[in-house]
């Protein structure tokens, strides 16, 4: 599973988890208030009826949201109990009853709406949030006239009804940038990781070479320095050759991986380091050499992001695992101009999978995001 997959899941787990909570906790103190102020209702025993009706459609819908969201079917008989549990609890309530036991039957079943808010867009659970609303205000103009009591309390319910429906409406496009910021740092530690055990096996390689150029070579120069070895001999010359090569592989730096993509990109920073823009590049893993159409799509779509951003400090970041290739362009002031990055890859061969897009959020901090196949940009 991916990072963002996994992100992803823990992020609706706790969605769900906290819906799951509601639908127990609300009903069952509407329960308890049935219970404790019974003398306000004509019928205490239907109150109790319909709460404990509402906690076992709790019981039933409940663990369907798990999988990712009701049905339409479930949908609908979400709606259905909530409304007829708010139109139930009204027609049993007494006129000189505890002020505000209405109230208490909105928040016992608005957790109903909230399943449908995590499960539909907006234009779904608005028009079922105005019928909610509507039965509530049927129900005390009913009990108490058209006054200005009545209008007051419908003006509390639908706060509430509304605050709470918004503010879980709002978790979703919230919850999606965490979820992306999310995988993106586990992505990273994860390659990083990687990055630095294969260093350090490099490193213990190398080690292990001089230990043998130390056990073997350096007997094998003192033997011609004392004269007990003629250093014209084919068996020490091939010895002195051996051990040579393996003296330069191990003090030798390796040139670094996706050294041409690297080059160019470290160049494309430095022409707009001038306009006040400098920029750091980090590499983990191998990119490789990405064939032309690739490399010119992600340098143009990496210009026209640079030159859409006010002067201040950008990371560039290339990550690479397996035959997966990613270019990230983090930056903190908002673009001037959001640029067409669709253009940019139109020649680039679909095997590649290329794909570049951008996210930002409200106070225009940001990255761009560049991806292809190095097995299928070959």
């Amino acid at each position: 599973m991916s990072p963002h997959e996994v992100a992803r899941d823990t992020a609706e787990a706790g969605l769900t988890r906290l819906v799951r909570a509601l639908a127990v906790i609300m009903p069952s103190l509407a329960l308890l208030q049935a219970l404790a102020n019974s003398s306000d209702y004509r019928q205490p025993a239907a109150a109790i009826a319909v709460w404990l009706a509402v906690l076992g459609a709790g019981a039933w819908l409940a663990p369907r949201l798990r999988a990712g969201g009701l049905t339409a079917g479930e949908t609908a008989a979400a709606i259905a109990i909530a409304i007829a549990a708010l139109a139930a609890i009204g027609a049993v309530h007494r006129t000189h009853g505890t002020p505000g036991s209405v109230d208490l039957a909105i928040l016992g079943t608005v957790w109903l709406l909230l399943m449908v808010v995590v499960s539909h867009p907006a234009r779904v659970w608005v028009p079922v949030a105005l019928l909610f609303l509507a039965v509530q205000g049927a129900l005390l103009i009913r009990e108490q006239g058209l006054n200005l009591v009545s209008l007051s309390q419908l003006g509390v319910a639908g706060y509430i009804v509304v605050a709470v429906l918004i503010a879980f409406a709002a978790l979703r496009p919230t919850l999606a940038v965490h979820v992306s910021m999310a995988a993106r740092q586990a992505s990273l530690v994860s390659r990083s990781a990687a990055e630095r055990a294969a260093a350090a096996a490099v490193r213990q390689e190398r080690d292990s070479r001089l230990a043998v150029l130390e056990e073997e070579a350096l007997p094998l120069l003192r033997g011609i320095a004392d004269g007990t070895l003629d250093p014209t001999e084919e068996r020490v010359r091939a010895q002195c050759a051996q051990h040579a090569a393996v003296l330069r592989d191990a003090l030798t730096d390796v040139a670094p991986p996706g050294g041409e993509l690297v080059a160019r990109l470290e160049r494309a920073l430095r022409a707009v380091a001038a306009r006040g823009l400098p920029g750091t590049v980090q590499l983990i893993g191998d990119p490789g050499t990405p064939p032309p159409p690739v490399a010119r799509a992600a340098l143009a779509a990496l210009d026209a992001v640079l030159n859409a951003l006010p002067p201040h400090q950008v990371v560039l970041t290339v990550l690479a695992s397996g035959e997966d290739v990613e270019l990230y362009l983090t930056f903190s002031a908002p673009l001037r101009a959001v640029p067409d990055l669709t253009r940019y890859g139109l020649d680039v061969p679909a095997a590649a999978r290329w794909h570049a897009s951008l996210s930002t959020t409200e106070t225009g901090e940001g990255f761009l995001e560049v991806s292809w196949r190095k097995d299928g940009a070959a």
